[in-house]
């Protein structure tokens, strides 16, 4: 079911596609990270526990270095030291973009981290370093048939965890290949499709429960070759080394496809700049790149492939983000005429939904929800609305359940600043207690107001249905219809209201500007105009 902000714009949309985006996966030797499990392990590695000692762990951690080395050297594949700071991405783009696109490990890059070491005292007792040590990880990039670019990053202490970092626009753009589904991609994006249907399926096929076995496969398929510099695979057999898989970071995005870049570009600058300050985003990050995006679609040349197209800020990139604890929630254009709305979990356990790989469609699902939320939201502050009665209803007394409570008189700069409150909240993905909303509005400036004074004023609001309690929890939530008469009443009152007055108090002729805005414009316009109004009431002198 298409989202109201989707439906708003259709007119000037080419298509659209939903696909999950970045996956990180946790991949861990449950038996290592316990003391006991770590000794039987080590026991069935070496036949003994005499050798466990910190001097034996460390000769394991070297051998994994000096085999890579090798290895790298014989074959022909660069190591690349990594210094304090750099960005490993942007390396391993620059050597993509010469990679032939053949299967197999194509850069390796060592960098320092911190990860679980185990520390050996008298009598073979094991505890973890307290704190985590910086230790040498070691990033196998490698080229997959069906999942492209794979990044794999071991730690080369033992247990070895590791993690497996994929993305689903790369799977998208290997199976719609296969398919015969003709496209352009640019970086993580796709740009021109031929058949936008048959690449949403591919997409979907993301979301369904075989995915647990396509993610299964690929780190099978990858990781214990690259575990083999510190463990050979009579090793890992004799010890029983296998790793379990969890989901860590996933990313979900809507991608709408715009006919023109221009007309994209005026839609979500509008929507930015209404939205932003009620939101309560304090930063907007641009990155420059061309001035303007072409009015019209340029020509492509044909075969241009997907496999070694990098991601550069070709045009201007504004993004606009909304932190929801360890979720994100971002819009930003990509491309020339794609404006991607994005669900982000920093870390799984935010939703609440299981982190085992079993887990993974559930995880899927909750931020597709997320982002649909999200999108309501942004939809109700873009387009608000109010009704006649409500501003004649709003300052009346109310009852809830049994209790009768006051109206919300506008007037009062506390409800207007719990107001500002609960529209700044709204696109919470799991709703907001008393205590956030309190701390919203003493960051607004009301310094005395706290978390029984907040619930006080949402049962107001409650008892107006402009706030619904979430059933069996102490969280609230705003409904999208409510979300658009809250907007309403902050847009008409200061957006409105209050500059119109501000015109009528001083109607001394203004020096002409010519760089006003199309807002500034319709300001002016209108103080013009209610000049007279204002006069034949007697509202100016």
């Amino acid at each position: 079911m298409p989202d109201p902000l989707s439906e708003r714009y259709r007119e000037l949309l080419e298509g659209s596609y939903d696909c999950v985006d970045r996956i990180v996966l946790n991949a861990y030797f449950r038996m290592g990270h316990s003391a006991g499990g770590f000794r039987t392990w080590w026991r069935q590695l070496t036949g003994s526990e005499e050798t466990l000692d910190n001097t034996h762990l460390m000769r394991l951690a070297g051998r994994f270095s000096r085999r890579l080395r090798a290895f790298a050297q014989a074959k022909g594949i660069p190591v690349v030291d990594c210094r304090r700071g750099e960005r490993k991405h942007e390396i391993a783009e620059q050597y993509l973009t010469s990679h032939t696109g053949r299967p197999g490990l194509f850069l390796i890059l060592v960098s320092k981290a911190q990860a679980p070491v185990w520390e050996v005292s008298g009598k073979h007792h094991l505890e973890w370093k307290d704190p985590q040590p910086y230790v040498n990880h070691y990033s196998f990039h490698i080229w997959d048939p069906d999942w492209g670019h794979v990044t794999i990053k071991i730690s080369g202490h033992p247990p070895f965890p590791a993690q497996v970092i994929l993305n689903g626009h790369e799977y998208a753009a290997a199976q719609a290949a296969k398919r015969g589904i003709s496209f352009t991609k640019e970086g993580n994006c796709f740009t021109h499709i031929s058949d936008a249907a048959g690449l949403a399926r591919v997409a979907d096929a993301l979301c369904d429960s075989r995915t647990i076995g396509r993610l299964s496969r690929v780190c099978e398929r990858w990781i214990y070759t690259c575990l083999s510099f510190a463990l050979d695979s009579e090793e890992q057999a004799q010890s029983g080394f296998r790793y379990q898989y969890s989901s860590y970071q996933v990313e979900y995005s809507r991608n709408l496809i715009f006919r023109a870049g221009a007309k994209m570009e005026r839609v979500f600058q509008a929507l930015v700049d209404r939205t932003r300050s009620l939101l309560g985003v304090e930063r907007v990050k641009t990155i420059l790149g061309r001035k303007q995006r072409p009015r019209y679609r340029p020509r492509q040349k044909q075969g241009r492939r997907w496999e070694v197209v990098v991601e550069r800020p070709t045009y201007d990139l504004t993004v606009f983000k909304v932190h929801c604890g360890r979720l994100t929630l971002k819009t930003y254009t990509k491309g020339e005429r794609v404006l991607r709305i994005e669900a982000l979990a920093h870390n799984t356990e935010e939703l609440r939904r299981g982190r085992d790989l079993s887990k993974f469609p559930l995880l899927v699902a909750r931020l597709q929800q997320i982002l649909e939320r999200f999108l309501e939201a942004l939809h109700s502050i873009d387009v608000c609305f109010i009704a006649d009665e409500t501003l004649e209803q709003l300052p009346l007394p109310a009852q809830l359940g049994q209790t009768r409570v006051g109206g919300i008189d506008l007037n009062k700069p506390r409800l207007r600043k719990v107001v500002e409150a609960l529209v700044t909240l709204s696109p919470s993905p799991v709703g907001f207690t008393a205590s956030q909303v309190a701390t919203k509005v003493s960051s607004l400036g009301l310094d005395e107001y706290g978390a029984r004074r907040a619930a006080y004023d949402l049962k107001k609001f409650r008892a107006k249905q402009l706030v619904d309690k979430k059933p069996f929890s102490r969280r609230y939530q705003v409904s999208p219809q409510a979300l658009q008469a809250l907007t309403a009443l902050l847009v008409l009152r200061e957006k409105v209201i209050k500059p119109l007055l501000a015109a009528g108090c001083h109607p001394q002729p203004r020096p002409r500007r010519d760089n006003l805005t199309p807002l500034d414009q319709h300001y002016e316009n209108l103080r013009l105009g209610m000049q007279g109004l204002f006069q034949e009431l007697g509202l100016v002198a």
